[in-house]
């Protein structure tokens, strides 16, 4: 199986590493997905914690889809000239730093940066995620490659979202 780096589609790689780079994107997917969405279902046990209304707290849903629809365009024009290797691997530590701000948020508007801060590098890293996917495989197999990589998205709504709302509304 011939397949393409992540940096330059003439350069081939292992199917092995291509086979660990489309699950590291699906697993990324997954993660993002989980930011997303987990939260609709800790509403209330976030109101009661941040101490302000369930509408309140349900803007942090809003806030998380501004960064999102502000960041996809932002990102794209600010790294455009980036490895798409390099860019997927800020875009995660971009995600990982708000995330983290997220989890040490002391009051809601910490925590309404930190989602925003997040949610910056959502449509990014799906745009070039899928770009990268499709280069890491035959031309015949990218349609595939890049399902792979959106099964995290759709994994992080069956299985994560679910998982991650029982152990949010269990442990706090």
């Amino acid at each position: 199986m011939r397949s393409h780096s992540l940096t330059n589609p003439s350069r081939a790689v292992s199917s092995k590493g291509s086979t660990l780079a489309l699950y590291a994107l699906t697993v990324g997917a997954f993660a993002i997905g989980m930011t997303e969405f987990v939260i609709m279902g800790l509403l209330p046990e976030v109101a009661a914690d941040l101490q302000v209304s369930i509408p309140s707290a349900g803007l942090l849903i809003t806030g998380y889809a501004l960064g999102v629809a502000l960041g996809a365009p932002f990102i794209t024009m600010a790294t455009h000239k980036m490895q798409r290797k390099a860019l997927l691997l800020l875009l995660m530590a971009i995600f990982i730093a708000g995330n983290a701000l997220a989890a040490l948020a002391p009051n809601y508007a910490v925590l309404m940066v930190a989602r925003i801060v997040a949610a910056l590098t959502h449509g990014s890293f799906f745009g070039v995620g899928s770009v990268v996917a499709a280069e890491l495989v035959p031309k015949e197999k990218r349609a595939g490659a890049i399902a792979i990589m959106f099964t995290g998205l759709t994994l992080a709504n069956i299985l994560g979202v679910p998982i991650g709302t029982f152990l949010g509304q269990a442990y706090g």
